[in-house]
C-alpha cells in the first residue's frame, strides 16, 4: 500500500504576500474552490490578524469549501490565535497553524531572548490553540539554520503540548537538500511521539532547492509538504504543487501518493496566474509555456517517431489538451463558456455576455485568442468599479519625430482630455495622464509581458508607482502595447487612498 503525502496549499497566504499580488475576498473564494477541485487536503486560507480583509477571507472560505482542512496562520502570540479560531467558526475541519522562530538568528535578534524562553513560548502557544480546535499545526521558524538537537527539543515539547502537526521551515532557503533531509531524519529517529504525528516540509526558493529539499525531506520522513502553485512565495518564492505532484506522479516506484487531480493543474497555474496578475515563466517546469514546446531537430525527430523519447509527462495529465477548441471571432457563446469552464471559471450569463462582447471585439484584432486571453477578459470586470478610466488615446510617433500623445480620461463621470510630447509614446502618453492626474507620483517600475504567439498578441503591462511613500501595483492588458501600459498605470492610480 503506497504512503499518504498531504498536499498544504499556501497559495492564499504565504503566496500572496508577493507585492502587487493581493486578491480581494472574490478572488480568494475563487482560487480555495479550484484549489479544492485540484484535490489539496489542507488550505492554508490566511493570517487573520493581520488585517480585517484577510479575516473576511478565512471566514468566506471557511463556508465556501467543504471537505479540505482550512487552515489559519497565528504567531505565538494568545491574541492571534483568538482571532485565528474567530475567522475559523465557520470551517467544517479547522486548524491554527501557530509557532516562533527557533534558530539562534531568531532567538537572538528577532527576539532578544533565550532558548529556554522561546520553548517555554512555543508550548504555551499550542496548548492556547488547543484550547479552540483539535488539529493544531505548529512551525519552527528557520528551522533550517537550527540547531538539530535544540530543534529535537522543541518538536518533541510542542508534540507532548498536542501538536498535531509540525512544520520544519526552511524559511531562508539555505539548507542544501542532504542536510535538509538529515534534519529530518534526525527528528524521526531522536523525538519521542514523532509517530504520532506528522511532519511538514515548508522550503523556499532562495537558493533555487526548494522542491529538491522537499524531495529530500519526503524521502526522509515528512508526509505534509506546503507549497504554492507555480511556486510563488516572498522573494523567490515556495516549492510548487505542480512539481511535486508530476514528480509522484512520474516516480511510482517511490510509493507515495498524493490526492491531486492533475488534470486540473494547467487550468488552476492559469488562474492563479491571471488573477494574481504573476506572469508564468516560459520555461517553468510542468506548467510553463516551454514545458512540452521542442524546437532541437533531433529532439523533433525523436518526438515524431515516439513521445517518450524527449517527454516523461503526458500533456494531457495536467490538463493541457492539445485538440482544445480555438476561439476566433466566429466563435459563439458556448465555445468561449466551454474554454472558460476548463480553465475553472464559472460566470452567470450577465457577466459572460459582457465578456463576450469584450471576446468579440479582441477577435476582430487577432487571429486566434488563447488561453491567456481568456483569463485576461475574464478578469476586466474587476476594473468596472474604478471611477478613473480611459476613454480614448491617440500617439503620433517615429523616427526623427518628437512622440506625441493625446487623450481622455472618465473620472467620476466627468471627462478629461490632455495632450504631451515624450521620449517615446509611452513616455508621452504617461505624461497626458500626469497633466489631467494632478499628484506628484513617481513610476518605479515598468515591465512588459514577453509577446509570444504573433505580432497581434495582447500585451501584458504590470507597473509599480510610488505616491505618498507607498508602492502600487497596476496591471493592464491590450493588444496595443501602449494602451496597455496606460491602464496599467490608471490601475496604480486608481488604488491611490483618495
Amino acid at each position: 500500500m503506497s504512503d499518504r503525502l498531504f498536499i498544504f496549499d499556501t497559495t492564499l497566504r504565504d503566496g500572496e504576500q508577493v507585492p502587487g499580488c493581493q486578491l480581494n475576498t472574490v478572488e480568494k473564494i475563487q482560487i480555495a474552490k479550484q484549489l479544492e477541485a485540484l484535490g489539496v487536503d489542507i488550505i492554508e486560507a490566511g493570517f487573520p490578524i493581520s488585517s480585517p480583509g484577510d479575516f473576511q477571507s478565512v471566514i468566506e472560505i471557511s463556508k465556501a469549501v467543504t471537505w479540505p482542512t482550512i487552515c489559519a496562520l497565528a504567531r505565538a502570540v494568545q491574541k492571534d490565535i483568538d482571532v485565528a479560531a474567530e475567522a475559523l467558526k465557520y470551517a467544517k475541519h479547522k486548524r491554527i497553524h501557530t509557532g516562533i522562530g527557533t534558530s539562534e538568528q531568531h532567538i537572538r535578534y528577532k527576539f532578544n531572548s533565550n532558548q529556554d524562553e522561546i520553548l517555554e513560548r512555543a508550548v504555551a502557544a499550542v496548548k492556547y490553540a488547543r484550547r479552540y480546535v483539535d488539529d493544531v499545526e505548529f512551525y519552527a521558524e528557520d528551522a533550517g539554520r537550527t540547531d538539530n538537537v535544540y530543534l529535537a527539543r522543541v518538536v518533541e515539547s510542542v508534540i507532548k503540548a498536542g501538536a498535531t502537526v509540525v512544520n520544519i521551515p526552511d524559511t531562508t532557503g539555505y539548507c542544501l537538500p542532504e542536510e535538509y533531509g538529515e534534519k529530518i531524519r534526525f527528528l524521526k529517529e531522536h523525538v519521542d511521539g514523532i509517530d504520532k504525528i506528522i511532519l511538514s516540509t515548508h522550503c523556499h526558493n532562495d537558493l533555487g532547492m526548494a522542491t529538491a529539499n522537499t524531495m529530500n525531506g519526503i524521502l526522509n520522513g515528512a508526509r505534509q509538504v506546503e507549497v504554492t502553485i507555480n511556486g510563488i512565495g516572498e522573494r523567490a518564492g515556495n516549492t510548487s504543487l505542480e512539481e511535486i505532484a508530476m514528480i509522484f506522479r512520474s516516480h511510482h516506484e517511490l510509493n507515495i501518493d498524493t490526492n491531486i487531480n492533475t488534470k486540473k493543474i494547467y487550468s488552476t497555474s492559469r488562474m492563479v496566474s491571471s488573477l494574481m496578475n504573476m506572469p508564468i515563466q516560459p520555461n517553468k517546469a510542468i506548467v510553463g509555456k516551454n514545458a512540452f514546446a521542442h524546437s532541437s531537430g533531433i529532439h523533433q525527430d525523436g518526438m515524431l517517431k515516439n513521445t517518450s523519447t524527449y517527454e516523461i509527462i503526458d500533456p494531457k495529465e495536467v490538463g493541457i489538451d492539445d485538440c482544445a477548441i480555438v476561439l476566433t471571432a466566429r466563435s459563439g457563446r458556448a465555445a468561449l463558456k466551454h474554454r472558460l469552464h476548463v480553465l475553472g471559471i464559472e460566470m452567470t450569463q450577465e457577466i459572460l455576455d459582457k465578456v463576450y462582447e469584450d471576446f468579440l471585439k479582441l477577435a476582430d484584432k487577432k487571429k486566434d485568442i488563447t488561453d491567456d486571453d481568456v483569463l485576461v477578459l475574464a478578469g476586466a470586470d474587476r476594473n468596472v468599479n474604478h471611477h478613473i478610466k480611459l476613454e480614448y488615446l491617440q500617439v503620433t510617433s517615429g523616427v526623427g519625430v518628437r512622440s506625441v500623445a493625446s487623450l481622455g480620461l472618465n473620472i467620476s463621470g466627468e471627462q478629461f482630455e490632455a495632450a504631451a510630447t515624450g521620449n517615446g509614446p509611452v513616455d508621452a502618453a504617461i505624461k497626458a495622464v500626469k497633466q489631467i492626474i494632478r499628484r506628484q507620483m513617481t513610476l518605479k517600475e515598468f515591465t512588459i509581458q514577453a509577446i509570444s504567439k504573433g505580432s497581434d498578441d495582447v500585451g501584458k503591462v504590470h507597473m509599480q508607482v510610488e505616491y505618498n511613500g507607498q508602492i502600487f501595483y497596476g496591471f493592464g492588458a491590450n493588444t496595443d502595447i501602449i494602451a496597455a501600459s496606460v491602464e496599467a498605470f490608471i490601475d496604480c492610480i486608481n488604488k491611490f487612498r483618495h
